[in-house]
């Protein structure tokens, strides 16, 4: 019987199986940032085990707050960068070198194909773009990686996303992903993995790969996950290649990381997406989607751009199309967040930055903040937000709070006019 992608890196990875069906993993990364590494730091000093398993294997980031917005935020920072200094971590990132985490971490190469990844971050499943397996987990679980290397799982079944036809002009990933979660629901791929596959996938960038696996978690899932292939060994290359002749031979290793024709899957769903629309999401679930005309005309305050999941170069150019030649309506606020340095650096390059601060938006450095109401545009009772990041929890982005997760073209066109609109009317 043949097996699907997660089987494989599951097997390649075993170190144990101390009872049926909990296999114990080795891993390829360990990711942390400063909310939820402090504790797991914390931990293992009070228990005298104040050690890394492998200093190269643990990626560090001060993402979330940042820089600190009061005495709490900095403690959780000292504490974050003092761990990593003592460990002599050479992949810690700090202030003014830093980033929101899944875009930093890919970005500098650290993930590749066949990987098994954990942080203690939901989101982590990004990082299954590349074709790895990428979990959240909790502290006690972060904890035994920091220290051991290891993770154990119970092996998750595997769900099938066949995306097929051809997205419109002006529907983009972040809608496919809103559809697909409205169609399975937020619990429909509890404990499995989503394996996104088809022609809409093999024409996604990198970019919009990641912005549909960082969404699995919305429906419950372990983790999102898409087959290697030359989009993920070209995006790589800069990293892997002193490692493969071409990226041809890159293609060709990548395939080992492929299902197998005869691999079976918990369920398959297929989506035909050539009609579909921007999407919108309303009321406080993932899976309260519907089409943007259906949600026209809805007045919001703030409008939010950036996140792990849609403050990437490709975002920006997209949403900065809409915007260019406009100003963004005296009724609402606007916030732009580019997810990196290197992103924040070529948007200004290519005149991006201008756009959007001269149609009035506030561009602040790379941060997390806005996305879980920590920071740099947290809502007040009331309001409500365009956002293009992944939760529209009640309260996600402030108390009292409203969340419309949309695409940046949409977010775009609705600062604009200060209501929630369909970009290409524009």
């Amino acid at each position: 019987m043949g097996k699907t992608i997660a089987e494989k890196i599951f097997a390649a990875h075993l170190r144990d199986e101390p009872f049926e069906g909990t296999k114990v993993l080795n891993l390829d990364c360990v990711l942390c940032h400063e909310i939820t590494t402090p504790i797991a730091i914390a931990d293992l000093e009070s228990r005298g085990k104040d050690r890394v398993f492998d200093k190269n294997k643990i990626k560090a980031v001060i993402d979330h707050v940042t820089p600190s917005k009061d005495t709490k935020t900095a403690v959780q920072a000292k504490m974050i960068r003092d761990w990593a200094r003592r460990h002599e971590l050479p992949d810690f990132f700090d202030v003014g070198r830093n980033g929101v985490c899944h875009a930093l971490f890919p970005e500098k190469g650290f993930i590749r194909p066949g990987y098994t990844v954990i942080m203690g971050d939901s989101h982590t499943c990004t990082h299954g773009a590349f074709g790895a397996f990428a979990a959240g987990v909790g502290t006690t679980d972060l904890e035994v990686g920091i220290l051991k290397g290891v993770c154990a799982f119970r092996q998750p079944a595997t769900i099938k996303v066949n995306l097929r036809g051809t997205l419109a002009a002006g529907v983009y990933s972040k809608d496919v992903i809103l559809h697909v979660i409205a169609k399975l629901g937020v619990n429909g791929a509890t404990d499995a993995v989503l394996e996104f596959v088809g022609p809409v996938v093999d024409a996604m960038s990198m970019e919009a790969r990641m912005t549909l696996c960082n969404m699995a978690i919305e429906a419950g899932g372990t983790c999102g996950i898409c087959l290697p292939d030359a989009v993920t060994a070209e995006y790589l290359w800069p990293f892997i290649k002193d490692e493969y002749a071409d990226v041809a031979a890159a293609v060709v290793d990548f395939r080992r990381w492929h299902s197998d024709a005869d691999a079976e899957y918990k369920q398959i769903f297929d989506f035909d997406l050539s009609d579909l629309e921007p999407q919108v999401t309303c009321d406080f679930k993932p899976d309260c989607v519907k089409p943007v005309g259906e949600m026209a005309g809805i007045k919001v305050d703030q409008v939010y751009i950036g996140t792990c999941t849609n403050g990437r170069i490709e975002d920006l150019r997209v949403a900065a199309q809409v915007l260019d030649g406009h100003t963004i309506a005296d009724s609402v606020r606007a916030v732009l967040s580019p997810a990196t340095p290197k992103i924040f650096s070529q948007a200004m390059e290519e005149g991006l930055i201008q756009i959007f601060m001269q149609a009035g938006f506030c561009v602040t450095n790379p941060t997390c903040g806005a996305c879980l109401g920590m920071s740099n545009g947290v809502l007040a009772p009331g309001e409500v937000c365009a956002s293009t990041s992944n939760r529209n929890f009640n309260g996600r982005m402030g108390k009292g709070g409203m969340v419309h997760l949309m695409s940046p073209a949409t977010a775009a066109a609705t600062a604009i006019t200060g209501v929630i609109t369909d970009a290409r009317t524009l």
